[in-house]
């Protein structure tokens, strides 16, 4: 009976696109803080804030997903996620809604998109006219670095 119980997921945008993550692994949402730049670090990576004491790496999501990169300003977000066992802040431009999602909503991704669309997207949910693509968190980072940071 798994299959009726909605699922929460954060909707935010990235350009004119639509994403979303389940909200579990949401810890806040806070506005664009300058990060500080890392060395040797991935493109993607815009560096580091400070989070109450603790050093949260911020990815922006455009550039990891191979949208571009953000020019941060007042307007974007960022959402503290929990990736495993760390929070990672991922840059976003706008946060839209709180979605209920049931199992029947999720398209599965596209056989014609690339692979690494399907290693980030876990599906598509079709949503009055809509088309909301699922994030696959734990996917974001690549494992060295989920591992060395």
């Amino acid at each position: 009976m798994q299959e009726s119980v909605g699922q929460e997921l954060i909707s935010f945008r990235i350009g004119e696109q639509e994403f979303c993550v389940d909200i579990m692994a949401v810890r806040e949402i806070r506005g664009w803080t300058q990060a500080t730049p890392l060395p040797q670090a991935p493109s993607y990576v815009r560096g580091v804030i400070n989070l109450r004491g603790a050093v949260l790496p911020i990815v922006d999501l455009a550039a990891r997903l191979g949208l571009g990169a953000t020019e941060p300003s007042v307007r974007n977000v960022i959402i503290v996620v929990r990736i495993g066992h760390r929070l990672v802040g991922l840059l976003v431009d706008a946060v839209s809604e709180v979605l209920t999602a049931t199992a029947d909503m999720i398209q599965p991704t596209p056989d014609v998109s690339s692979d690494a669309v399907k290693m980030f997207i876990k599906g598509i949910l079709a949503l009055e006219g809509r088309m909301v693509s699922w994030i696959t968190l734990d996917r974001i980072l690549p494992e060295q670095e989920a591992e060395a940071a």
